[in-house]
């Protein structure tokens, strides 16, 4: 399988005048397109310096990251602009959804934006909505939704551009146990039906283990990593033994 993530000797220091705090420390790992990761860790272990990094938010001290191909450190402002648009969905814990606007015209926004063709900004709206659920739910606005609800109206916004990467920072944080089932089972049903790369950051260990893989990092560095054999409550097991080992928090929520 082709990576369609590569990252090399990733270094990441914040501060200066000798006072310096090192995020990340020579991380090199690759994803294969197509893989549903997640990234765990202690708190102030890096994860989520590493995914700002990874998504092009950010970028390292030292090191490389490749997405798709392309070395992210060479791109211009606006070549970087373009691929983040092309490439790349992001979701977050917030659902920074647009109060004022339908669940419609939120997931259209992108494509609006785009100037796609109305006709195909239905159809694409229509698809993902179906595939999450939240069909009957389009002419409603935000705050008329329940927080998974809502949630699952930021990933089909994320998604409504075909990126090949959706990138995710504590997705379930806000949610109770069946509103984060039901949106991790929509990541794989994304991944499955469209090869979609999901690389997720999280404190839960019943999150993780509807990955294939999950990376642990500590103070920096990559700690640890485990791969799942089709079973989810022994790959459930193996995460919080392992989150037990590096000192993290035993989120047990099932």
């Amino acid at each position: 399988m082709t990576a369609i993530i590569e990252v090399k000797n990733l270094t990441r220091l914040y501060g200066e005048q000798g006072v310096v705090c090192r995020a990340l420390h020579e991380v090199s790992f690759e994803i294969e397109a197509g893989a549903f990761v997640a990234v765990m860790g202690p708190s102030g272990s890096g994860k989520t310096t590493l995914l700002n990094i990874i998504s092009t938010i950010d970028m390292p001290t030292q090191g490389r990251v490749v997405i798709d191909g392309r070395e992210t450190a060479a791109f211009k402002e606006k070549e970087l602009a373009l691929f983040r648009r092309e490439v790349i969905g992001f979701v977050f814990q917030e659902f920074n959804l647009l109060d004022n606007m339908t669940i419609r015209d939120n997931i259209a926004l992108p494509l609006t934006l785009n100037n796609i063709k109305a006709e195909t900004i239905l159809r694409r709206v229509q698809e993902l909505t179906v595939l999450f659920g939240i069909d009957s739910q389009l002419n409603k606005y935000p705050y008329q939704l329940s927080g998974g609800q809502r949630q699952r109206a930021a990933v089909c916004r994320a998604l409504v551009n075909e990126p090949k990467i959706l990138f995710a920072d504590e997705p379930t944080g806000a949610l109770d146990s069946k509103a984060a089932s039901e949106l991790l089972a929509c990541f794989r049903n994304v991944r499955n039906r469209y090869g979609t790369t999901v690389v997720m950051v999280t404190h839960d260990a019943s999150a993780a283990s509807y990955c294939d893989r999950v990376m642990f990092l500590k103070d920096g560095m990559i700690s640890g990593k485990l791969e799942t054999n089709g079973n989810a409550e022994e790959f459930f097991k193996k995460i919080l033994n392992m989150v037990a080992l590096l000192g993290g928090e035993r989120n047990e929520r099932l």
